[in-house]
């Protein structure tokens, strides 16, 4: 089974163009270092019926939104091997941490080892 890196963060909506583009960027390295798969999703239904939304988890401000984002690697150690070659490419290791379109302190982040899918 596969591994995945899962991230939810609040994004303000004014951002979301300057986010896009730095998730395509994203994209571009992770599956260049060799992840099979690189998801990045904004907010559409956030206010669910049952169970606490993401939204509301996240304690997201007025004028924000959520992204839902998640990258699969084939083990645990590929996902180590190419977060570390990502780390030093030169397209994400001179970005300004304090100029992202988001609050990175307020990013969530965990590795998932895979029980289920397709």
């Amino acid at each position: 089974m596969s591994y995945v890196d899962g991230y939810l963060l609040p994004v303000p909506k004014k951002n979301i163009a300057a986010y896009k583009k730095l998730a395509m960027l994203g994209a571009k390295v992770w599956k260049d270092h060799g992840a099979i798969d690189y998801r990045e999703c904004v907010g559409d239904d956030l206010f669910p019926k049952c169970g606490v939304g993401f939204s509301k988890q996240l304690k997201v401000k007025p004028g924000e939104t959520v992204v839902f984002s998640w990258i699969v690697f084939k083990s645990k150690s590929h996902r180590d091997k190419v977060n570390k070659a990502v780390m030093k490419d030169t397209r994400i290791a001179g970005m300004n941490m304090k100029k992202m379109p988001f609050d990175v302190k307020r990013m969530c982040y965990g590795g998932f080892k895979t029980i289920a899918g397709m």
